[in-house]
C-alpha cells in the first residue's frame, strides 16, 4: 500500500489530513497468498512429472507475453499486432549468441531482450508515426519484415530453421549442479532451469507492472491512453511514456521469447515470428480475461490452457470457437471475465486506483467517534 498525506481546511475552519490510498485487505492478503503460490511453484520440477512442468512453462510463458501486451495496450493504448517480432528477435538472438559465440544459454537469454529492445529503437521511429489502426498494422508488417530477413541467415538455418548443439544445453549453467544434488536426468535439469526461469519472469514482469501503475509515472500512463491531448495539456510527456513502455514491452517479450525457444531447442523463420502462436493467442487471453488489468491475464491464461487441450483435437474448428469466445466477450462483457467479477463484486487483487481518505482534526482533537 501505497499513501500520500495533504492538509485541506474543511467548512467549519478545522483542518483535513487527506491522504490516498492504494490497496485493502484484501489485496494485502491476497500477496501473502501469491507469495505462497510462487514458493509451491518453485518445487514443482521435484514433484511433478517432465509433461506437467512443461505445460505449467506454457502456462507462465504465455502469462509473461499477455501482461506485457497488456501494459503495451490496455495501459499505454498502444495496439501491436506484431509482438511476434520480439519474440522471433530474442529467439534468434538466443540462437545466435549460443550457435555462433559459444555464450552460456542462461546469459544469452538475458541478452536476448537487450537484443530485442535495441531492435525496438529503430522500429519505434517508423511505428510511432502511425496512429490507431495504422499503428496496428505497422507493427505487423515491420515483424513479417523481421522473419523475411532473418529466413535468409543461412548461419542459422535460413528458412528451416536451426537447432542448439546438445552440448550447449547439456553444459548449461546449473545443469552439472542439479545432476549431483538431486540427482537429476540432463532433460529433466533443462526444464527444470527454464520453469524456474519462466517463473521468476512471470514475477518480476508483475511486479513491474504493478509498481509502474502504482507510480506517478502510472497515472500518466494512464491519462495519455484516456485523452493524450489533455494530458499533453497537463504536462505529461506522452511521447516519452509511450517509447519507454514500447521498449520496456521488447525487453520483456524478447527475454521471453529466448526462453521458449531454449526450451523448445529448435527455430525456423515460420514458428518463431508466429502472428497466431505470439500475437493472436496473447490477444484472445488478454481480451478474454479482461483488459487493462493485472489480474485479466491470469484468468485469461488458465482459461485458454484448458480450452486449447479440450477442443485442440477438434481441428480448425478450434479456431473458429476461440475467436466466437472472444468475441462474444467483447459484446457481453467488454471488460473481460474479471472485469465481469470485479464490476459486480467491487474485488482487485492488484489495485491501482487511489482512494481520498480524511477527516476533521477538530474531531479528533474533541475526542468525537473516532478520537
Amino acid at each position: 500500500m501505497t499513501s500520500g498525506f495533504e492538509t485541506m481546511m474543511a467548512e467549519d475552519g478545522s483542518q483535513t489530513p487527506w491522504r490516498t490510498e492504494i490497496g485493502t485487505r484484501l489485496s494485502t492478503g491476497f500477496a501473502g497468498v501469491a507469495l505462497l503460490v510462487l514458493a509451491g511453484l518453485a518445487f514443482a520440477p521435484f514433484v511433478v512429472s517432465r509433461g506437467v512442468l512443461q505445460d505449467l512453462f506454457f502456462i507462465l510463458t504465455m502469462l509473461a507475453l499477455a501482461q506485457s501486451w497488456n501494459l503495451l495496450a490496455g495501459y499505454a493504448g498502444l495496439i501491436s499486432v506484431g509482438q511476434q517480432l520480439f519474440v522471433g528477435c530474442g529467439a534468434y538472438a538466443l540462437f545466435g549468441l549460443v550457435t555462433l559465440l559459444g555464450m552460456d544459454p542462461i546469459l544469452a537469454v538475458l541478452l536476448a531482450g537487450v537484443v530485442a529492445a535495441l531492435l525496438a529503437v529503430p522500429t519505434a521511429f517508423f511505428v510511432f508515426r502511425l496512429h490507431g489502426p495504422y499503428f496496428a498494422i505497422g507493427t505487423w508488417v515491420i515483424a513479417e519484415v523481421g522473419r523475411l530477413v532473418l529466413a535468409q541467415w543461412k548461419m542459422l538455418g535460413g528458412g528451416t530453421g536451426t537447432s542448439l548443439p546438445r552440448e550447449a544445453a547439456r553444459d548449461m549453467a546449473g545443469i552439472a549442479l542439479l545432476k549431483d544434488w538431486f540427482g537429476m536426468k540432463a532433460a529433466l535439469a533443462a526444464d527444470a532451469l527454464t520453469f524456474w526461469l519462466a517463473l521468476i519472469m512471470v514475477a518480476v514482469t508483475i511486479g513491474f507492472v504493478y509498481r509502474l501503475l502504482k507510480s506517478k509515472q502510472g497515472l500518466g500512463l494512464a491519462a495519455v491512453r484516456d485523452n493524450e491531448t489533455a494530458a499533453r495539456a497537463l504536462g505529461v510527456d506522452a511521447r516519452r511514456m509511450k517509447v519507454t513502455v514500447y521498449l520496456a514491452t521488447a525487453f520483456l517479450t524478447g527475454i521471453v521469447g529466448a526462453l521458449i525457444y531454449l526450451q523448445k531447442g529448435r527455430i525456423s523463420p515460420d514458428a518463431a515470428f508466429s502472428l497466431t502462436d505470439w500475437t493472436a493467442y496473447v490477444l484472445f487471453i488478454v481480451v478474454i480475461g479482461g483488459i487493462g488489468t493485472i489480474e485479466g491475464p491470469i484468468v485469461g491464461v488458465i482459461l485458454f490452457f484448458f480450452l486449447q487441450n479440450a477442443l485442440a483435437s477438434y481441428g480448425s474448428w478450434y479456431l473458429l470457437l476461440l475467436g466466437a469466445l472472444a468475441i462474444a466477450t467483447m459484446l457481453f462483457a467488454p471488460r473481460g471475465l474479471w472485469g465481469l467479477v470485479s464490476e459486480r463484486t467491487g474485488i482487485e487483487l492488484f489495485p491501482v486506483r487511489r482512494v481520498l481518505k480524511g477527516r476533521p482534526l477538530a474531531q479528533t482533537a474533541k475526542g468525537g467517534p473516532n478520537g
